[in-house]
């Protein structure tokens, strides 16, 4: 959380200070052609380097089946994010940015590239903690994972923690939403933190003994940093994809949030927030 908090505190105080956004004099009406294709590139690449290099090189074997298990419960739910609420909860005004691809969605289709991240994502943030667990913090991981597992009594174990951090989040959420941005609900807010708590409250007693935690900080970071030049520098500002301003939680940075909207290029979304066909 450290690690976590000295990059987003900062970054969130600094971007609070716009106060009037930056207008993008963009000609031309495609400035980024396949731009979010290519920008998957930030997954696969990982993917490819360190699952077939780095750790073949070492000598380290990836277990494949709790590997491939972790894959399959993860890329389901976050497909089923963009499959059950990407109507309410994003839109992709920028289709020259992706392959023109429509992925299935209720309530209309989403680009193929989101199915993609999802489920690269994934793979390189677990190849990314495996390659820290067992290679650059190895002298941090449980070294007899056999013989900590057989002490386990219960799989589910209540973390109380985890529920109270979790409604206190909503409920922060909510109250922030209704005073500082009113009409709406916070629901993709609601929506990450169910799927991030839930499984905490319920797992985490008997999951964190197993946790390399300088791993898990530092792979936290790494992807904090990916996430905040994809998003911040290029998804938003690009119109690759946006939000919903009606199931956000009513926090705005101006200087990344308003400069696809005030953009020239062709791509202000404004009139598309409320467009039954996204």
């Amino acid at each position: 959380m450290a690690m976590f908090a000295m990059i987003a505190v900062p970054a969130g105080i600094t971007l609070h200070t716009v106060k009037t956004a930056a207008v993008a004099q963009i000609s031309n009406t495609n400035p980024t052609p396949y731009g979010y294709t290519w920008s998957l590139l930030l997954f696969i690449i990982p993917i490819v380097v360190i699952g077939w290099w780095f750790l073949p090189s070492e000598g380290i074997e990836i277990p494949q089946r709790a590997f491939w298990r972790t894959i399959w419960i993860l890329v389901p739910l976050g497909a089923g994010l963009d499959f059950f609420f990407a109507h309410h909860f994003f839109f992709f005004p920028n289709v020259g940015a992706t392959l023109g691809i429509g992925g299935p969605a209720l309530g209309g289709s989403v680009p193929i590239e989101e199915y993609i991240f999802y489920f690269t994502g994934f793979i390189a943030i677990l190849l990314i903690y495996i390659w820290l667990d067992e290679y650059w913090l190895s002298a941090y991981n449980v070294p007899d994972y056999k013989g900590e597992s057989e002490q386990i009594r219960r799989l589910l174990q209540f973390h109380p923690s985890s529920l109270f951090a979790g409604i206190a989040l909503l409920a922060a959420a909510i109250l922030y939403k209704k005073f500082h941005s009113p009409g709406g609900f916070p629901g993709y807010f609601a929506v990450l933190v169910l799927g991030g708590l839930v499984p905490s409250a319920s797992f985490f007693p008997t999951a964190r003994r197993f946790i390399n935690w300088p791993a898990f900080s530092l792979t936290v970071f790494m992807i904090l940093l990916i996430s905040m030049f994809w998003e911040a520098t290029l998804a938003v500002p690009y119109g690759w994809w946006g939000y919903q301003q009606e199931a956000d939680d009513g926090i705005i940075y101006r200087g990344v949030g308003e400069l696809a909207h005030r953009s020239g290029a062709g791509l202000d979304c404004r009139y598309l927030r409320n467009d039954d066909r996204l």
